[in-house]
């Protein structure tokens, strides 16, 4: 029973890693955007993260992260005949189904070595894979995804050097350092989980100085291949010893000094000290929230659990997934209710949670994104493409079309400057708009990108007079959420839900104008 259970989820984890929803921007342009407009000849946008004059993201884990499964995917394309490029839709299916993979073998594999008792090593491992974090969050390219693993995996090593005898810890240590490091320069947070498990290092090394020196030794050496790669990326031209010595890009240092400045963080949002354990905590555990703090079992995991709280709630900018090494650690240092109706109910819940926010997060959360830049990337007479009231779309995912196409995020933007923005971008109106598809010939297009829940456009979507902007829908994905639009103080709940809920959808319309008119004001 308990193993069916466990290959079921599994199998529901595979199928959220193939549902094309997106959690948040950073998924994409701090990773996989990044290093396939290196690998492959896609034109990509770097954030400012990486165009600053002080970058503050690393390319470091990147390479082993996303370009060694690129290179790999690319060396087998060519290696089987095929011209061109690879399909960039491709590569990022590859990485939905690497992060499943490696979160699938990585994770459950460091519980089944934390956890010694077999019995609630399984319960554990059941918690884990049941949870919507694990179906989401884990399968998505984020650095936090890859830092869950890199934290439970620190935690193996340092048991191993604990229990190990003096020559095996030498190896371990070693492993350590170089994990360490590679979690550093993936997050600035990583060492904030390790603080308490770090302590019981102490008294170890101070007695055995070989394998204190093996840790130190690859950590040094991982920090300079870091600085190079790191410095090699931001250079423009190819760099020499004089460079790493006198110019060396220090992106942790960077990334520290840009987010210990109030004024910097403002940009992204403040937060109060108590938003991680109030808010983002009980969102990403649900009905497990109560157990942390009624029925807590204590381990080293749970030490580092309340460490990395602990510092991460002393930034002002506070966001869920940065807790999302917590998740299994938490999990796995809870004890279940003893009464069994108590059980029941809480179980009950624990499903019900995980399968809405599953269902939330892993399908329908800005869930037409991806499929409408694929989309995008198909239109042959597309040239400028403005996204109203969506996430940032991934621009590496247009294959080579936005070399000619201009994408426009104006997510923010009042509804009277949309119109100003797509009255100067339209194409004039001609017999072949009003044919079915015969306006693919056309050399030049304006398409519009927006939720159906954007109830604004609507008594201009119905135009079909003489003047002003004709728009025109040539697409459309229902499994699409836009949480960003709620509006509550101004609609008020119950309409705001049936707008945002009721039409939920991502539409796609080829906007043209009346050469001879104005767009009318309503």
């Amino acid at each position: 029973m308990w193993r069916r259970t466990y290959l079921f989820l599994v199998l529901v984890r595979l199928w959220f890693a193939l549902s094309p929803s997106y959690l948040h921007p950073d998924e994409n342009f701090q990773g996989p955007e990044v290093i396939a407009g290196e690998i492959f000849s896609y034109p990509v946008r770097r954030t400012w993260e990486f165009t600053s004059d002080h970058p503050i993201r690393s390319v470091f884990p990147l390479w082993p992260v996303y370009g060694l499964p690129m290179l790999l995917l690319r060396w087998l394309w060519i290696g089987n005949g095929n011209d061109g490029e690879v399909p960039p839709i491709a590569v990022f299916w590859t990485l939905r189904v690497l992060m499943f993979i490696v979160g699938f073998v990585l994770e459950d594999w460091a519980l089944h070595e934390l956890i010694q008792s077999q019995r609630y090593r399984r319960l554990t491992v059941l918690l884990v894979a049941s949870s919507y974090v694990t179906w989401t969050y884990q399968t998505h390219t984020f650095s936090n995804s890859i830092e869950t693993l890199v934290v439970a995996w620190s935690l193996v090593l340092i048991e191993r050097i604990l229990e190990s005898p003096q020559r095996s810890s030498i190896l371990a240590s070693t492993v350590l350092g170089i994990v360490a490091v590679f979690g550093v320069f993936n997050r600035i947070t990583f060492p904030a989980f390790l603080l308490i498990p770090g302590l019981r290092l102490l008294p170890y090394y101070w007695k055995n100085p070989l394998s204190f020196l093996a840790i130190v030794t690859a950590g040094i050496c991982t920090t300079a291949l870091a600085i190079t790669a790191d410095t090699a990326f931001y250079t423009p031209h190819s760099i020499s010893w004089s460079d790493l010595i006198r110019n060396p890009v220090l992106t942790p240092i960077n990334n520290l000094r840009y987010n210990i400045q109030p004024e910097n963080l403002a940009k992204h949002g403040l937060h109060p000290w108590y938003q991680h354990l109030l808010v983002n905590l009980p969102q990403l555990l649900g009905p497990a929230t109560f157990l942390l703090f009624l029925r807590p079992k204590r381990s080293l995991r749970l030490y580092s659990a309340i460490s990395g709280i602990v510092v991460l709630s002393l930034s002002q900018h506070q966001e869920a997934r940065f807790l999302l090494p917590t998740v299994p650690l938490i999990l796995s240092s809870v004890r279940l209710p003893r009464n069994e109706k108590v059980l029941r109910v809480w179980t009950a819940a624990w499903a019900f949670f995980n399968l809405a926010l599953g269902t939330l997060m892993g399908v329908y959360h800005q869930g037409g994104i991806i499929p409408a830049q694929v989309f995008m990337s198909k239109q042959p007479d597309a040239t400028q493409a403005v996204w109203w009231k969506t996430y940032m779309p991934p621009i590496w995912l247009l294959n080579g079309k936005n070399e000619v196409l201009r994408t426009r995020d104006v997510m923010g933007m009042k509804g009277e400057a949309l119109l100003e923005e797509l009255a100067q971008l339209a194409t004039c109106d001609t017999p072949a708009d009003r044919r079915n598809n015969e306006y693919l010939k056309e050399k030049n297009g304006t398409y519009l990108v927006a939720p159906l829940s954007a109830t604004w456009l609507d008594p201009y979507l119905e135009n079909k007079g003489l003047e002003g902007l004709r728009f025109r829908e040539v697409w459309r994905y229902r499994r699409h959420l836009n949480l960003d639009d709620l509006d509550f103080a101004e609609d008020g709940v119950w309409d705001t839900l049936s707008r945002v809920v009721g039409r939920r959808g991502l539409a796609i319309w080829r906007v043209t104008k009346s050469c001879n008119g104005k767009v009318k004001r309503r």
